[in-house]
């Protein structure tokens, strides 16, 4: 990063730290006198010189909150630890005489985001506050008290919470030395440059387990990780030092999730075996993870198949392996080396509620772990939770065993002390307490005393850092055995920049001393090439031919030819199978079913016409023209069955002519009927005389041009792209190959459709308009009203076909939904035609033929006349004059 970007950045951070220690920051307040006191769910402690703390003293929150559960062990036991230190280090005349060091620590909730909050109070003190204008109301200028200047911190526990607490620290220059963190991300220098940890980096770990690996002569392993930082970056990092080592390969790698679903455990150890070959597992998990593999290798009888090698993470505990002995036997771990410090089981043993007032969450600590409340109002009625009576002892009254990482907090105290000393004697020498070239601390001075410490640990063991800030990597390396029924952890070897491991001293599953193998180079299934591995070409990973693909040879994959697919396993190539509209589908019965009803139902119709074509009931409704709306609407029916038989040249080619025809002759002559209505009525309103081309001819020549424009444009697609059946493979070529479907249909595009359509579309909202225009004329004048229902009803079921049909565009059954939408569509449209047109007519003409009789004839002068008079008393209720027009008008027109 470049000073200016750098610069900026610090800006940015500092306008918002300088609102945030305004509002709610607890450096404000005074500092009340004492050795410790809580502040503000903070440990605070006055010394000449203050370290920051972060713990995770409690867990993660659930439900919106913040903290969770306390963590005995993982919290108090290691913030005591830094208490401990720091009272051994005060209390030391040869470091940091006459100082003395002082603390702010902060519980950090196990949550990266919760810390970050917390470590700003850290960066308060660096923040310069303008207090020139506030005043107090007498008028007098404000106390403020100046926060602790925080010289460096101790922390974090958990990696993802040091890297998220490095990012802000370094912005202000304070270093930082965590007792925990082993994420390899940390040793990056160029992003955490102030950051450093006494515990060694998971890099040296993996190093270590190669080296395990090639010392048990093993090039075969898979490895298991917990997702999540610890987990992918430590298995990333043992695989890049297996390619940079050579002679390792790795067969497969797992990742468990973090919410892993019910019999993903059983599935990781069912994947674990398809390399069976792989007996030895690396695992990177944490121990709830390690648990349940355990359990499902126990499910799955594979007890003593694998060879587990757990991280540090598994180390030496007793709780992963608890029932699970026989299926852990010959597992090796590692752990970083450390000795359990005595001096502070005697200084924890110790503590009670009444010397340790400074630890604010000792009150906490101390009912959790002695299962007892210390207010009488917090005690239930008939609740087995006793009173605390302040002469419990830890270690006597309840169980205690030092928590692994007490030793290394320790030791990041005491790093953070000698760094602080050795600057002390080179910048102050001679001087007793503090010199102005130490007030304040620089930070960037304090990180190269700290990375140049060199000193013995309280375990005995150097305390150095390297150029990243890196602790040397130091493990002790056990096996899980059982020895005369009783399971242990044995020590057999150390790994120090190099392996010392005792192969004689190790015992395998069923007690045998034999090495178990664990080799490469094992044949791939059917299906799968061989990928070399880069630099180690005796192995190979199997990798599957996935999608379309197939396997050419053993070292390559093929793509299959765009109309065939991959058998099973992907050994070669099938020819993807051929679909269309089946008669017996579902999606094609309910269709074919509306259509054989309504050609049996217009069929009855025409014959009843036919058998009654002088009455006046048929006479009224224009023969001519009634005859051609059933030749459309017996059109629309039979249409259904184009679209669903068998796609071929003449199938396409009857598609393309009829599939609007049908609907063109319907609203063609439905148009010319409103038309006639609305010029003979607009003509009354204007003259007696009767308009022109109202007669039954002229009719049919205004239908049949209409319709011949279908027909044209129809004859001009032909003669442009002449019609053809076509297999569209890319429709349903599914992600899955097995899945994957070849459609035959008709070259008919969506939207050749809808030009196909347009045509009878406009013929129907132009025949809509009329009978919108015509809506006032009397119900007894030649139809007008039934159309006008007839048009609008069309219209629903279209406005309700567009969004159906192309809204399934990218559906798996595009071809089903969108034949069987428009068959049904069309079929509607000409069952409205059918049933509000002509069926009242039928019912009259069959089961009330005194209706269907002549009426008295006048002029056509005298029909008109009457029917303008009509229209003008139409309102008025009972009133209706000349209502007999109706048959005289039609039968004086068809004279004409």
């Amino acid at each position: 990063m470049s000073a200016g970007c750098f610069c900026m950045e610090r800006l940015s951070f500092c306008l918002l730290l300088s609102a945030w220690s305004w509002g709610w920051a607890p450096g404000g307040a005074a500092k009340p006198k004492g050795q410790g006191y809580p502040h503000m769910n903070s440990i605070r402690i006055d010394g000449d010189i203050t370290l920051g703390g972060l713990f995770p003293v409690h867990g993660r929150g659930t439900e919106g909150k913040a903290c969770g559960e306390l963590k005995k062990e993982k919290g108090i036991h290691r913030l005591e630890a830094m208490l401990f230190a720091l009272d051994r280090i005060n209390n030391d005349p040869d470091l940091l005489p006459n100082i003395t060091l002082g603390a702010r620590i902060l519980d950090t909730c196990s949550r990266d985001t919760h810390a970050l909050e917390q470590s700003l109070t850290f960066v308060q003190a660096l923040i310069e506050k303008d207090s020139t204008e506030v005043r107090c109301v007498n008028g007098g200028p404000p106390i403020i008290t100046k926060p602790e200047r925080v010289v460096g911190v101790i922390g974090a526990s958990g990696s993802s919470v040091s890297i998220m607490v490095a990012n802000i620290l370094r912005l202000f220059k304070i270093p930082q030395i965590s007792y925990a963190s082993t994420a390899p991300d940390l040793s990056d220098n160029s992003r955490y440059d102030f950051f450093s940890r006494v515990v060694p980096s998971d890099t040296y770990q993996a190093q270590a387990m190669v080296d395990i690996v090639k010392a048990l002569k093993w090039n075969y392993v898979s490895t298991l990780a917990s997702e999540g930082s610890y987990g992918e970056s430590g298995v990333e990092a043992f695989i890049q030092k297996s390619r940079e080592d050579g002679g390792v390969c790795v067969a497969q790698s797992v990742k468990i999730p973090r919410e892993p679903k019910p019999g993903e455990f059983d599935k990781i150890i069912r994947r674990l075996l398809e390399t069976s070959h792989a007996r030895a597992v690396i695992i990177f998990a944490n121990e709830d993870d390690i648990r349940r593999v355990l359990e499902a290798a126990k499910r799955a009888n594979q007890t003593g198949h694998f060879i587990w090698m757990g991280s540090d993470s598994w180390g030496s505990k007793i709780s992963p392996v608890l029932h699970l002995e026989e299926v852990a036997e010959g597992s090796v771990t590692i752990l970083p080396k450390r000795v359990s410090v005595k001096g502070f089981d005697r200084y924890f043993s110790s503590r009670t509620l009444d010397n340790n007032r400074r630890n604010i969450w000792f009150a906490e600590f101390w009912e959790e772990n002695f299962h007892c409340k210390l207010s009488r109002h917090a005690l239930k009625k008939g609740s087995s939770i006793k009173k605390c009576t302040n002469r419990e002892r830890i270690g006597q009254d309840s169980s205690y065993e030092q928590e692994g990482k007490v030793q290394f907090v320790i030791d990041a105290v005491y790093a953070m002390g000698h760094a602080l000393h050795n600057m002390h004697k080179n910048l102050c020498p001679g001087k007793v307490g503090l010199c102005p070239r130490m007030d304040p601390v620089d930070g960037v001075e304090l990180l190269k005393y700290i990375r140049n410490v060199n000193f013995s640990g309280i375990a005995g063991t150097p305390v150095t850092f390297n150029e990243n800030g890196d602790a040397p990597g130091r493990y002790d390396i056990y096996q899980y055995q059982i020895r005369n029924s009783t399971p242990e952890y044995k020590v057999i070897g150390q790994w120090t920049d190099h392996l010392h491991l005792k192969v004689e001293s190790m015992l395998w599953p069923g007690g045998g001393s034999q090495l178990p193998s664990s080799i490469c180079s094992l044949p791939c299934k059917p299906g799968e090439r061989k990928k070399l591995v880069k630099g180690i070409p005796c192995c190979w990973h199997c990798e599957r031919c996935d999608g379309y693909q197939y396997q050419l040879d053993e070292f390559h994959c093929k793509r299959c030819h765009f109309n065939e697919r991959p058998n099973e396993n992907h050994t070669s190539c099938t020819p993807i199978p051929i679909i269309k509209l089946e008669w017996s589908s579902p999606w094609a019965v309910v269709p074919v079913f509306i259509a054989i009803v309504g050609i049996i139902a217009t069929l009855f119709v025409v014959v009843t016409f036919v058998r009654y074509n002088d009455t006046p009931i048929v006479k009224a409704s224009g023969r001519e023209l009634s005859y051609v709306l059933l030749t459309g609407i017996f059109l629309c029916y039979a249409t259904t069955f184009l679209m669903i038989a068998e796609p071929d040249l003449s199938t396409c080619s009857l598609r393309r002519i009829f599939l609007g025809l049908g609907m063109s002759i319907s609203y063609a002559a439905l148009l010319t009927k409103t038309n006639r209505i609305y010029r003979i009525f607009e003509q009354g309103k204007k003259s007696v005389s009767a308009p022109r081309f109202i007669s039954p001819a002229s009719q049919l020549v205004i239908t049949f041009s209409l319709i011949s424009l279908q027909l044209v444009g129809v004859c001009i697609w032909f003669i442009v792209d002449p019609s053809h059946s076509v297999i569209d493979y890319e429709d349903q070529r599914t992600t899955n190959p097995h899945f994957a479907r070849g459609i035959l249909k008709c070259d008919i595009s969506d939207l050749s459709l809808i030009c196909l359509l347009g045509y009878s579309m406009l013929l129907m909202v132009t025949c809509t308009v009329y009978a919108i225009k015509t809506r006032g004329v009397p119900e007894t004048f030649n139809e007008a009203k039934p159309i006008g229902f007839t048009m609008y009803t069309t219209c629903i079921v279209w406005l309700a076909f567009i969004p159906i049909f192309f809204g399934t565009s990218q559906s798996a059954e595009k071809m089903y939904i969108q034949t069987t939408t428009l068959t049904i569509s069309v079929s509607l449209s000409a069952s409205v035609s059918l049933g509000m047109l002509y069926m009242p007519k039928v019912y009259i003409i069959l089961f009330h033929p005194e209706q269907n009789v002549p009426k008295r004839k006048r002029s056509l002068k005298a029909v008109v006349t009457a029917a303008t008079m009509s229209n003008k008393f139409s309102q008025k209720g009972g009133f209706r004059p000349n209502g007999e027009a109706k048959s005289e008008l039609c039968e004086n027109l068809e004279t004409q």
